[in-house]
């Protein structure tokens, strides 16, 4: 449970502590609020958490058609059933998590995890969790926003010390 977390007095734990004070103070009703106001909203969320978007201004556009290129050639398919596009924040961790674990078959090695993270997360994704600690409507999600801004700023030394 979320709410169990506990952290040390790194960055990364003091993350973690918040993200655990938070989910002990939110109910399912104020989550879901919550991820409305920020990623739906009524027209538009406080933010858009797809990579096309951040990095063209809009959705579907040529950064989605080079991830499925990349998924494709990796492995990697699109979840059944899923209509998001496959550029969203969530979606992208879970593939470079993928990518990591050995969770596909034909990717993995450092190189493939390297160049998918550069292509496809570092180029926006430190953005949108600076954005998504600084949204109004976060509370929940901000220290989400500290977690994946450091997680990035992890990978991104990381591959750098490998270069």
């Amino acid at each position: 449970m979320v709410g169990n977390l506990t952290g040390d007095s790194s960055d990364f734990g003091q993350a973690l502590s918040a993200l655990s004070t938070a989910a002990r103070s939110a109910s399912p009703q104020s989550l879901e609020e919550e991820y409305f106001n920020l990623f739906i909203g009524v027209g538009q969320g406080e933010l858009t958490p797809y990579g096309s978007y951040y990095l063209t201004g809009f959705l579907h556009e040529k950064p989605l058609a080079a991830l499925r290129a990349d998924m494709g050639r990796l492995g990697i398919a699109r979840v059944e059933g899923v209509r998001e596009p496959e550029d969203h924040i969530a979606a992208l961790c879970e593939m470079m998590a993928g990518l990591i674990t050995g969770a596909f078959a034909d990717a993995g090695d450092l190189a493939t995890q390297r160049d998918f993270f550069e292509k496809h997360l570092a180029s926006w994704a430190p953005r949108f969790f600076e954005d998504l600690q600084a949204a109004r409507s976060a509370a929940f999600y901000m220290p989400v926003g500290r977690i994946g801004q450091l997680f990035m700023e992890v990978e991104k030394q990381a591959f750098d010390m490998t270069a």
